[in-house]
């Protein structure tokens, strides 16, 4: 084994993420044999840092590394369309990769022409044999190689025992973590935990898949000794015994919803026996309590404003909700960068390099599934909303503070913004000055007299017929749902430069989600502790306690508490709720300025993807291993319906 060889900078690697990008830009990598590393706290340092990188989907269930335009470079090609640079790009950690899973669930319409990945078109006809959404299984395994070999050379270091340990939980927990990103797709795949060589056994050359439930149960087993090789880690951006109880938690929770809501196919390939679903559970809740009994961590109460303070959760680094994430900092990436992010270019409103922003726009139903403070529905009265003028405080003032802090829409503050309709003076119907630093969604303007003014290049009274930041897709014909992300926009960002300029950091694990897996442990279980949980959530948001503890309303406090956060869609599937909830149409709406009132006629736009419905089929439940994959490893069984 001392004369496999690493690829490793000469660099001494330290714990940011700055150091990560060090060990990218040596090209071609240096060389070193596993004594070496093995004997270097440096080079071993090294090693697991990159191993974090090449983990992608800790970032939002990204699944590639992008090093190049041609997606060249890079170790993270081993996917069979990484030819493709879209797809490379459309999939990557530091470009679109964290804003897949926001597309394909009940959260965001994609707002561009088309994607040039293909992802958006499973949306509506679900996943095809061939795959090409979302696929981790190439890059996945290249990465567990890399972690099995440092798993089985550990032992042998004559480093000092504690880095040993330290570094041994930091591989176990990575090893865990893919496999778990793993299995949340395919169900069972094979596990591997030692480094196949040319001459080893066909059955490791060649592994059939493990069933579904020994994949969760080696990521549970696991996590048992990680959290205790991890005591004395420091964290945050590296994993700790915290973070490896939260993926306890989460693949717990995960395995007990799917033997609960699922159905055992494949001889156990797919699936795990109801009558396991409480053991599943309580592993889940006792993870959860030890976090919430012994971690230092709470929920963020920083600042009294309950909207700012929902903000400074993802904003403010290092903050005491935050137990991992994946820190974001150094070069951009067009000036040889690797380790920042797209988000603020992607997701801010306009004024935004390309004058567009808003990728990814939130549907009207998931605006309206924030509560009015005093906890009734947020939904809207269609009939009545269209009956008449709105100013935006009248249509949505008096919401949860997590909708203002989560989604941004017409009428909505923001640094620099262009606005016709907000802060203008008016002399005799004739408008004398431009307001600014208000979101101007408006679509249309309904003149004193005559019909409503809706093309791009009209205007009324000297205002334009569209507002600053929808004119883009007003030109390109593509109907927008009135509603941008607002959570981890950082008003600070420069958005005039270009992608990957991003420097927030992305949580991995925060306090609320432990708590909120524990609360709905703690219900499936019938402990008694579920509502006492939520109603912790609910406070620091500001809002009352909730009416009446179901698991329907924690779905629903999971679903605007993890807002964007690479949730819902995954908990859709493992609720077996996938069916019915992304199989329908979504509504929009269109802002039109009245200029009798000067307040907003609203319009609401049914069926906003266009012609063709979102569609999630049964099979979609599991992603296909692909016909491409079942060609090289004749071993492996393909899902149902592919």
């Amino acid at each position: 084994m001392d004369k496999k060889r690493y690829l490793l900078c000469l660099a001494v690697a330290a714990l940011t993420a700055a150091s990560c990008e060090k060990i990218l830009d040596k090209s071609p990598l240096d060389t070193y044999t596993d004594k070496q590393v093995m004997s270097d706290p440096n080079l071993l340092d090294a090693f697991i840092a990159t191993q974090y990188l090449y983990t992608p989907v800790l970032c939002g269930d990204a699944t590639t590394l992008m090093n190049s335009w041609q997606g060249t470079g890079s170790p993270l090609n081993k996917d069979a369309r990484s030819s493709d640079s879209n797809y490379f790009m459309d999939n990557s950690t530091q470009f679109f990769g964290p804003t897949l899973t926001l597309d394909v669930s009940d959260e965001t319409r994609y707002m561009a022409d088309k994607r040039a990945g293909g992802i958006y078109s499973f949306k509506f006809f679900g996943i095809t044999p061939n795959g090409g959404m979302l696929e981790y299984w190439e890059n996945a395994y290249y990465t567990l190689r890399n972690l099995n070999r440092i798993l089985a050379e550990l032992p042998k270091s004559p480093l000092a025992a504690d880095l040993v340990t330290l570094r041994t939980g930091e591989a176990r927990f990575l090893r865990a973590f893919i496999y778990f990103s793993m299995v949340k797709r395919y169900g069972g795949v094979p596990l591997l935990t030692q480094v196949p060589e040319l001459d080893s056994p066909k059955e490791l050359l060649y592994p059939a898949r493990n069933t579904e439930q020994e994949i969760y149960d080696f990521i549970i087993s696991e996590m048992d000794l990680a959290k205790v090789e991890l005591e004395k880690s420091p964290g945050y951006s590296r994993a700790s015994k915290w973070a490896a109880l939260c993926l306890q938690a989460r693949a717990a929770l995960y395995a007990g919803s799917i033997a609960k809501y699922g159905t055992v196919q494949l001889d156990g390939l797919l699936g795990i026996p109801a009558d396991q679903a409480d053991h599943y559970f309580q592993i889940c809740y006792d993870a959860c309590k030890e976090i919430k009994e012994k971690g230092p961590f709470s929920l963020y109460r920083g600042n009294p404003d309950k909207v700012q303070n929902f903000k400074d959760i993802f904003l403010v680094e290092q903050n005491c909700e935050v137990i991992m994430a994946k820190v974001h900092e150094g070069k951009g990436f067009n000036a040889g960068g690797r380790t920042t992010w797209s988000w603020d270019t992607i997701e801010a409103p306009e004024p935004q390099v390309w004058g567009t922003g808003n990728m990814n726009a939130p549907y009207l139903e998931m605006a309206e599934e924030f509560e009015m403070l005093d906890g009734t529905p947020g939904t809207l009265d269609r009939d009545l909303v269209a009956s008449k003028p709105w100013s935006m405080e009248e249509l949505w003032g008096g919401r949860d503070p997590r909708f203002y802090a989560s989604i941004w829409t017409n009428g909505t503050a923001w640094r620099d913004a262009v606005s016709y309709t907000f802060g203008a003076e008016y002399n005799k119907g004739k408008m004398t000055k431009q307001g600014s630093g208000i979101i101007d969604m408006h679509w249309g303007i309904k003149p004193m007299s005559g019909e409503t003014l809706y093309q791009a290049d009209l205007s009324y009274q000297g205002m334009p017929a569209v507002g600053k930041q929808i004119d883009h897709h007003a030109r390109s014909g593509l109907q927008n749902p009135g509603f941008g992300i607002m959570k981890y926009v950082d008003p600070s960002a420069d958005n005039m430069v270009w992608l990957a300029e991003s420097r927030t950091d992305y949580i991995i694990f925060r306090y609320a989600e432990v708590l909120l897996n524990m609360a709905e442990a703690s219900f499936e279980l019938g402990i008694g502790d579920a509502e006492g949980l939520i109603d912790e959530i609910r406070d620091r948001a500001g809002m009352g306690p909730v009416k009446a503890l179901t698991l329907d309303a924690i779905k629903h406090e999971r679903k605007v508490e993890l807002a964007f956060e690479n949730h819902r869609y995954w908990d859709l599937r493992r609720w077996r709720d996938a069916e019915t909830a992304l199989t329908r149409s979504f509504t929009g709406i269109r802002y039109v300025f009245d200029w009798a009132s000067q307040k907003f006629l609203i319009e609401f736009l049914p069926n906003i993807d266009g012609q063709n419905q979102p569609t999630f089929p049964a099979r979609c439940y599991y992603f296909p291993i692909t016909l491409a994959r079942r060609s090289a490893n004749t071993n492996l069984v393909e899902n149902p319906g592919y």
